[in-house]
């Protein structure tokens, strides 16, 4: 049966297999094999949230993880948490106060008269002569 499944599952599995806790916590229902896999694929093992389940990186994995960054677990983290619709609500009201400052400015640009010579424009486009 393991010869049907992708190549990263083949890794979790064995990144499972190394690590018991990650079972009990599947077991306590505090979290689901898909959530877990999720997190493995898009973090990577040596991420620091598997320290708090009770999973131990080698040191080598810290100091990749300091190279890289804690600004990048912490996107990719709010990015999971982020509610599609409460991203939507303020979405909506960014665009509705754009537009009253856009309104607002207009209001401000039509009412003061312009500054400088009108431009004066030839009568006609194309001028001909006769030679």
């Amino acid at each position: 049966m393991q010869k049907n499944l992708h190549p990263s599952v083949i890794k979790f599995k064995e990144f499972v297999k190394n690590n018991p806790a990650l079972i009990k916590e599947v077991r306590n229902g505090n979290t689901t094999w898909q959530e877990l896999y999720e997190d493995w694929y898009l973090l990577g093992e040596e991420d620091t949230r598997w320290e708090t389940i009770g999973v131990k990186t080698s040191p080598s994995a810290e100091v990749a993880e300091e190279k890289k960054g804690d600004w990048i677990s912490t996107i990719l983290g709010s990015v999971q948490k982020m509610d599609p619709d409460q991203i939507q609500h303020y979405v909506n009201n960014l665009s509705q106060a754009l537009g009253a400052i856009q309104g607002v400015l207009s209001q401000f640009q039509g009412s003061q008269p312009k500054q400088g010579s009108p431009k004066v424009e030839p009568r006609h486009p194309f001028s001909f002569r006769k030679d």
